[in-house]
């Protein structure tokens, strides 16, 4: 998650997205005031990399503490922070409203079939793992983040929501809208645990495929997405 203020922008980060890679991108752009959140040891050094800046200013400032907040800091040593897949209700109660009402307002959504099968491959990345079959029956499949963190009771906050299916062209024209000097180039931030290369067509049957058009009909109805 980044809130820039050297470009007026909050990139709000979904899961399976391509979200890390953009994050780095992004990153190379970012000020001094800027806030970007941590991110696993070995995609910081990916950013380090590439000349991008690192973590920075994700501390919350101690004005917006709760009394649950000042519990864990005292008790536990636990300062709050902003965090990479923190929702657009956290971050619109953490900043002040000029910035959230002003600033461009991004994220990215996936076709939620091809998503299920990349955060089952994510989820367990070596053997032994449960069946898919299993995976998705059981509940965990409906876990991948995305609608809760762009949406704030149920309504879409984000001015634009890009397609991880047209990521390089939403990419190129989110980079004109903000205004960069040049249009974000995404790496290849982290290893690739999916073996399986078949379409989600060929790893699906009738059963799975109802099962995820339910979890994840309010992305499927909004955005038009079909099996």
């Amino acid at each position: 998650m980044i809130i820039s203020h050297k470009h007026k922008f909050i990139f709000i980060k979904t899961e399976k997205t391509a979200g890390t890679s953009i994050e780095i991108a992004l990153s190379k752009y970012c000020g001094d005031d800027d806030i970007i959140t941590p991110l696993v040891i070995e995609d910081e050094q990916t950013r380090q990399k590439h000349a991008a800046r690192g973590a920075q200013n994700y501390y919350v400032d101690f004005k917006n503490y709760t009394v649950k907040d000042w519990g864990k800091l005292l008790v536990k040593g636990h300062r709050k922070m902003f965090y990479h897949h923190m929702s657009a209700e956290e971050i619109k109660w953490l900043i002040p409203a000029e910035i959230w009402n002003n600033y461009y307002k991004f994220s990215f959504e996936r076709n939620p079939w091809d998503k299920v099968i990349s955060w089952y491959y994510w989820t367990y990345k070596s053997e032994p793992r449960p069946s898919l079959k299993e995976f998705i029956h059981s509940g965990e499949a409906s876990e991948v983040k995305g609608w809760s963190l762009y949406t704030i009771e149920d309504q879409i906050i984000a001015d634009r929501i890009g397609r991880f299916e047209n990521l390089n062209g939403d990419i190129l024209e989110i980079s004109k809208t903000l205004g960069l000097p040049k249009p974000l180039r995404l790496l290849r931030s982290k290893s690739n645990f999916r073996k399986e290369k078949k379409s989600y067509r060929d790893l699906l049957d009738v059963e799975d495929r109802d099962a995820i058009e339910k979890m994840f009909s309010k992305e499927i109805d909004y955005f038009g997405y079909s099996y």
